[in-house]
């Protein structure tokens, strides 16, 4: 149904039009009713008529009026103009604005019927031809694009192309290309790549760059063929943004290769030149965008000249030492990156470092540390074989830490054990027991307890006789200064004996072993 405003400033003329037509009939509804050009233009606005009947003579704004301003806002209305027959000249100004139907006052059901019926006719007309014309597009829309696909991947994989070729194809899609083009080449990064994100790619590149030619997948890839418009720092700017729109909406990053300019017909050449790029991510890393100034020129000696100790990594690592390790393996890293060399070597040269690592692990692990050996072999960078060194390395420092502390604390246990059996000892001193007990250097001994215990050797063991004092006083508060001083090492200075335990407990021993006698009755 078309929606059909009424316009009259006379309202019996008003109720008269919208009671005796049968609207639904003729295809129509009558939308609704409106007494002056103002209001009908709101409600023009409010609810969108596909056809106006309107009178022309009215006050504020007139039918032509209406009609000039409907035009400029919302051109796809059409108008029915009422007028008396001295108005015909003045109504016909409106042509220049599309107006073609008019009807002469006073008229009749018929006479409406039958220009609505027309105007019905020509709406539904133009709804053919705009479903046919959209019909048509939507299916060239759907061929053209794997034409130009097409004809992108012979041109950069077929070697019989040249400039024969391009001129009939610059021809058949009206290609005017006045400048020198870059091949853009990209690569999703992450294990569940799928076609969706190549054609995702793609379709991001083609509509944020403004010089695109044509593009298309091609295996793991997509590539996107660019006339040489920008500036190559606004280029990579537009790249980078491209790959921030693709990891914001799949949550994955991509390389980009980015090729030199050349003429078209080169276009086989840029295609090599981009694979080798995107090739080179293995030393750059996955994600960013990559040039051949990128790549540079590798070192003729290679690995010839690598001069990596593997025990810089391994004996952090085997000490437990978990910092030091890690900062070994960026060293490693680091260095590789440098040696350029061809990447099958580099990829061998890390596996033997996995390998001496894992020599270093669990026994019980060895089958997970085998898996990941494979998962190694099949990594396609040297990020990637970084990332899972680190993991090792961070497990393996741990592994040996946690069995160098259990080595310390039992050594620490042993210390207490010989303090609690030689308390009376006035010779009791850390280096007697470095070098009579455990054999060990005295200041490692020394460092170890106070790490341990949190206190010196020496005040631990003054705390320890003072406590046993209190212990043995508890027990018999008859027993002598001097005896007790004897008792606990302290030999034959009771005077030092009653400093130190003031010091510790706060009052003196002749003091604390009244109340332990008078808390015995």
């Amino acid at each position: 149904m078309y929606k059909v405003l009424l316009v009259d400033d006379e309202k019996i003329i008003l109720d008269g039009i919208s009671q005796i037509i049968d609207w639904a009939s003729l295809g129509t509804e009558l939308a609704g009713t409106s007494p002056n050009g103002v209001d009908a233009y709101e409600r023009i606005r409010e609810l969108a008529p596909d056809i106006v009947v309107s009178d022309i003579r009215m006050p504020g704004m007139d039918g032509l009026e209406l009609v000039a301003a409907v035009y400029r806002d919302f051109p796809g209305v059409r108008f029915v103009l009422l007028s008396g027959f001295g108005e015909f000249d003045y109504a016909s100004k409106a042509m220049q604005y599309g107006v073609k139907h008019y009807l002469l006052k006073p008229t009749n059901e018929r006479k409406i019927a039958e220009v609505l019926t027309e105007i019905v006719d020509e709406l539904e007309a133009d709804k053919r031809r705009e479903r046919f014309v959209g019909d048509m597009k939507q299916e060239l829309s759907k061929v053209m694009p794997h034409v130009k696909e097409q004809v992108l991947k012979e041109f950069v994989t077929n070697k019989t192309y040249g400039s024969r070729e391009w001129e009939y194809y610059r021809k058949l899609f009206r290609f005017e290309i006045e400048r020198p083009v870059r091949l853009l080449l990209f690569q999703a990064e992450g294990p569940n790549v799928e076609f969706e994100h190549l054609f995702a790619m793609k379709n991001i590149a083609e509509d944020l760059l403004d010089a695109t030619l044509l593009g298309t997948t091609i295996g793991d890839h997509a590539l996107v063929l660019i006339e040489d418009a920008l500036p190559p720092e606004e280029l990579i700017a537009k790249l980078e943004q491209i790959r921030g729109i693709f990891r914001s909406y799949y949550k994955l990053d991509a390389t980009i290769a980015l090729s030199e300019p050349d003429r078209i017909t080169r276009a086989r050449s840029l295609y090599r030149e981009t694979l080798r790029s995107l090739n080179y991510r293995f030393y750059l890393g996955e994600g960013g965008v990559i040039t051949s100034k990128d790549t540079g020129e590798p070192e003729r000696d290679g690995l010839d000249a690598f001069a990596f100790e593997t025990e810089r990594l391994t004996m952090p690592v085997q000490s437990g030492r978990r910092e030091e390790a890690e900062q070994a393996l960026s060293e490693l890293i680091r260095e590789l990156k440098q040696a350029q060399a061809d990447i099958d070597m580099s990829k061998s040269y890390v596996i033997q470092q996995f390998v001496a690592l894992i020599r270093l692990g669990d026994p019980q692990r060895m089958d997970r540390y085998y898996r990941q050996l494979a998962e190694l072999a099949g990594m396609n960078t040297l990020q990637a074989m970084q990332a899972a060194l680190e993991e090792t390395v961070r497990e393996l420092a741990q592994f040996h830490y946690e069995r160098n502390v259990v080595k310390i604390t039992s050594i620490v246990r042993k210390m207490i054990d010989i303090v609690d059996e030689r308390l009376g000892n006035s010779d009791l001193s850390l280096n007697q027991v470095a070098g009579e007990m455990l054999y060990m250097n005295a200041d490692y001994l020394g460092k170890l307890f106070k790490k341990e215990t949190g206190e010196k050797f020496s005040n631990y063991v003054v705390r320890t006789r003072v406590k046993k004092a209190t212990e043995l006083w508890a027990a018999n508060p008859e027993i002598k200064i001097f005896e007790m001083a004897e008792m606990l090492g302290f030999g034959d200075n009771p005077q030092y004996f009653s400093q130190v335990f003031k010091k510790q407990m706060g009052c003196t021993p002749s003091e604390y072993a009244k109340q332990a006698d008078n808390s015995a009755f």
